[in-house]
């Protein structure tokens, strides 16, 4: 049985972080220099008091108003999130609460991060393919700011929060899901991590603040990224990724119309556009108003595609997405006409 997308809608939260005010904070970093390296001018970031469901919650009634869809329909709630409300219980449980669907559906948490919307399709297919669902509601949603050091320039340069809810269904969308490719990688678990509040190293009020060689300030309780690895990691996979995706697909890159990546940073992804020669208008960027989002990056960039009238015009597009785990993935689309 075939799984389409049918519908993508995004949330972001009201408060704004531009760069003008990473610049007042932090006068050294430069506004043009966040700019072109980052290719973010602003980010958005959750209130005190406002946590991944209440931000899933919210892109998700907004999917169910802007597209018309009728909330008894969804019988399976897949949602993605590093930063749960809670260990326990199940995030998705509470979101099932809050936008009143049915009792009778599947609901469950996934913990991934830069990877999870390509996950999560996966996954929503799966459920489809076996006939345990027909409509499945895929959630990203994360609040990576509050695991950010407020004097931390660099990881708070980067990313922003933000909501991403999708209806996969066995019904007719704008376009249909493909095939998969993964890879995962636990040696570099490290180079993205927040060491404490897991079991293993629960959280410590003695912890002391330590400031790296470029004046970020953290402590274990914190986000910490390792660029360069990430970098290095990056450069290493996702090439190989995205030739693995074609070949399984019987595509070349001749083929796709529009390349999908996870909106990390505009200097990386364009030198993996570089590096993987696709020609800059195939390759589409949407991070300027929102920063790096994690698992929401690459939903809110195919709304944004739609929106510019770039999914029409398409007949093949491949999503990849990379980071933290480390893991990726990547899976073709085939635009329904």
């Amino acid at each position: 049985m075939k799984a389409n997308i049918k519908a993508i809608s995004y949330y972001l939260p009201e408060t704004v972080l531009s760069n003008d005010l990473i610049n007042e904070e932090f006068p050294e970093w430069g506004i043009e220099k966040i700019s072109s390296k980052t290719g973010i001018n602003s980010r958005h970031i959750s209130a005190k008091d406002e946590f991944s469901s209440d931000m899933a919650v919210k892109a998700a009634e907004k999917l169910f108003e802007e597209h018309n869809i009728n909330k008894s329909d969804i019988d399976y709630l897949l949602f993605c999130t590093q930063s749960p409300d809670y260990f326990l219980p199940t995030t998705a449980c509470i979101i099932q609460e809050k936008l009143g669907l049915q009792t009778s559906i599947g609901a469950l948490d996934f913990n991934l991060g830069c990877s999870g919307f390509v996950y999560g399709l996966s996954l929503a297919k799966g459920l489809i393919a076996g006939e345990m669902a027909k409509n499945v509601l895929l959630i990203t949603s994360e609040t990576y700011s509050k695991f950010i050091h407020p004097k931390d320039k660099s990881n708070k340069t980067i990313f922003g929060d933000a909501a991403a809810a999708a209806l996969i269904t066995s019904e007719k969308g704008f376009c249909s899901i493909g095939n998969f490719i993964f890879g995962t990688d636990g040696k570099g678990a490290e180079n993205l991590i927040v060491k404490q509040g897991g079991m293993r190293f629960p959280v410590s009020d003695e912890n002391e603040d330590k400031v790296d060689e470029f004046g970020n300030v953290r402590n274990d309780k914190n986000l910490f990224m390792n660029g360069a690895e990430i970098f290095n990691f990056t450069g290493e996979f996702v090439p190989k990724l995205t030739e693995a995706i074609l070949e399984k697909s019987n595509l070349t890159k001749d083929d796709i119309d529009l390349f999908v990546f996870h909106q990390a940073n505009k200097y990386m992804l364009n030198h993996l556009r570089k590096k993987i020669k696709i020609p800059e208008e195939k390759f589409f960027i949407a991070m300027e108003d929102c920063g790096n989002t994690v698992s929401s990056t690459i939903p809110i960039a195919l709304y944004e595609a739609q929106k510019q009238g770039k999914i029409g015009d398409s007949k093949n597009i491949i999503l990849a997405g990379f980071g933290v785990g480390y893991s990726w993935a990547a899976c073709n689309l085939s635009v329904e006409k």
